[in-house]
């Protein structure tokens, strides 16, 4: 409900006798704050959903090595037939410097594995040539990552 507010003077009239009307901002908007509720809620139901793994309580040791993070994979996309590239992590390199530039990757590492990702229409023969061009680098494990039915 607006307020009615005499005017500055302090004779109730303004300039020329009129009242003024002001309206206090500090209503709120009840149906924008019902949606924003309803956000929460679902963000708040949908947000465990999204995570995936199991919960492990690990055990704790003092004489553990710390593990590696950081992965190598290397990803044979559709158009290898073609140019003959392969993606190493996130650089586009052609499979006959594969072989230097994962001896240069693996320097140093003590897991020398590696995560090898195939378009599904590349031919066996083009993932055994870069599998051999893993090896030959000093690839000791390679894995083939694959995706479970229903996955995007």
């Amino acid at each position: 409900m607006p307020k009615v507010q005499a005017a500055a003077g302090g004779t109730g009239r303004g300039r020329r006798g009129r009242m003024v009307a002001t309206t206090a901002l500090a209503e709120i908007n009840v149906p924008l704050v019902d949606v924003m509720l309803v956000l929460l809620i679902i963000f708040m139901v949908a947000a465990p959903m999204m995570t995936r793994g199991l919960d492990v309580n690990l055990p704790v040791a003092r004489r553990s090595q710390s593990l590696e993070n950081e992965r190598v994979f290397v990803t044979i996309p559709i158009s290898f037939e073609k140019d003959r590239r392969v993606q190493l992590n996130e650089d586009l390199i052609r499979v006959d410097v594969l072989g230097e530039r994962m001896r240069q990757e693996l320097q140093g590492k003590t897991d020398k594995s590696v995560y090898l990702r195939a378009d599904g229409a590349v031919t066996v023969q083009h993932t055994m040539t870069v599998m051999d061009a893993l090896k030959s680098a000093g690839v000791e494990k390679v894995g083939l990552v694959t995706r479970l039915p229903g996955e995007r």
